[in-house]
């Protein structure tokens, strides 16, 4: 066989994007059935001051197998991203890309996915909490999802808040700072939660939520991180997780939440079941959605093979010949 890899940069990845065809792409895939097999829990292996993990899976259809794997340094700061995609048919090494963007993406599109599923609203007012990475990618994913109202934003300094209005106006999204989290929050339908405090202290907290309130987490995703207090995660009527064991048992605000009494398992839904229908979702206008994130190896594949595809009907990325060689076991 004639193979070839197409290799692609973090760089031509993002040339390759385009949330409208990565929520699209999520919401196939969400709704499609898969089965645990295919999906296994992600594996972490951890060495002094140093950690990898790997998430598989093989995705719905069989088109693609593949992984993310993450290296990195918390000592030093210092990580690396890698997906390779191999071809369901042939086994071979079909893509290999740099996937530093692909985690933030994939989480700002799936957030999009599952808050337009719980939202009450069709044009939400929307607060965001932080003013990173995080948070400009899923505003900028929202606003690709469908019409926003009046939208906020919250970060500890004056700087960052002006940053990142300015972030979003040059891609036509109209955002004004808030003095406070809390202030922020007080008229929004959506609650965008992309920041931790230093200390893990929570950046949300539940005396702070209206009926029919919508809160997206997505910075507590280790048992050591905090984000919403116990209060909200009480208050919260129905819980959305992309993965529900792991939500449950390994983040650092179920931690808590469980600590200080708060029993939740029977509010506890999946992503998958809620796109699919299997689960009604909302069933009620006044009712307060939460959707929290850990990541899941089907985001990482789905949005990696969007950009592949896509990079190939634009010409970008390049394809060498391919360095891993699939053996016929069969021989």
């Amino acid at each position: 066989m004639s193979l070839k890899t197409l290799i692609l940069t973090d760089a031509e990845v993002r040339a390759a994007f385009e949330w409208r065809a990565a929520i699209g792409a999520l919401r196939a895939a969400y709704s499609a059935q898969v089965t645990d097999a295919q999906f296994p829990p992600r594996s972490m292996a951890r060495g002094k001051g140093v950690w990898l993990r790997t998430l598989s899976g093989v995705m719905p259809g069989q088109m693609y197998l593949g992984a993310k794997m993450i290296a990195a340094s918390p000592r030093t700061a210092f990580a690396s991203y890698l997906i390779p995609l191999f071809d369901g048919e042939t086994m071979a090494l079909d893509a290999l890309m740099d996937a530093a963007s692909i985690t933030g993406l994939r989480t700002a599109s799936t957030s999009a996915l599952a808050a337009r599923e719980l939202l009450g609203q069709k044009c939400p007012r929307v607060a965001v909490i932080g003013s990173g990475f995080e948070a400009r990618t899923h505003l900028e994913a929202l606003a690709q999802s469908g019409p926003l109202g009046g939208i906020q934003v919250f970060s500890p300094r004056e700087s960052s808040r002006a940053a990142f209005c300015a972030a979003m106006a040059e891609k036509g999204i109209s955002v004004i700072p808030a003095e406070a989290a809390q202030a922020a929050a007080a008229s929004a339908d959506l609650v965008i939660c992309a920041a931790r405090s230093r200390d893990e202290s929570p950046t949300f907290r539940g005396a702070w939520l209206r009926p029919g309130m919508t809160v997206v987490s997505i910075g507590s995703t280790l048992p050591e991180q905090r984000e919403l207090d116990p209060e909200a995660i009480a208050r919260a009527e129905l819980i959305v997780a992309d993965m529900v064991e792991e939500v449950a048992h390994d983040t650092g605000d179920m931690i808590e939440a469980r600590k200080a009494g708060v029993v939740f398992d029977g509010k506890l839904a999946s992503l998958a079941s809620v796109v699919s229908r299997v689960h009604p979702g909302r069933t009620s206008p006044d009712q307060i959605m939460l959707y929290k994130s850990v990541g899941a190896a089907i985001q990482d594949l789905t949005v990696a093979a969007m950009c592949v595809e896509r990079a190939r009907t634009l010409g970008i990325g390049t394809a060498i010949p391919a360095p891993i060689q699939p053996v016929d076991k069969g021989k």
